[in-house]
């Protein structure tokens, strides 16, 4: 197992914990809502918040499901676009991205 495919299953791993937090927050496992109307109010601003780390958590998590599957196929460093190999460097910032910069720019 390569390097940036070790550092993509940490983070896999890490977004399903927080899928796990989201899910029991939306589900009130802490409880039901506050009684208070104004507390209702910041709690229901809260599940909206939630709702939306949520839809971007699952998203980056179909990204790395996806580039880790490109590793594995042996064609990771490359663009799924143009086929050029993509700069380490931009591998290191993002290591889920599966196209170069300038097929990611187009």
């Amino acid at each position: 197992m390569n390097n940036r495919q070790s550092e993509l299953e940490t983070l896999r791993a890490d977004l399903k914990a927080r899928l796990t937090r989201y899910e029991a927050h939306q589900h009130r496992e802490g409880g039901a809502l506050e009684k208070d109307f104004e507390e209702q109010a910041i709690q229901t601003q809260n599940d909206e918040v939630v709702d939306s780390l949520e839809v971007e958590t699952r998203s980056e998590l179909v990204q790395i499901e996806h580039a880790i599957e490109r590793i594995q196929q042996g064609v990771g460093d490359e663009c799924e676009r143009c086929g050029e190999e993509i700069d380490p460097r931009r591998l290191q910032v993002l290591p889920y991205t599966t196209v170069c910069v300038t097929c990611a720019d187009a």
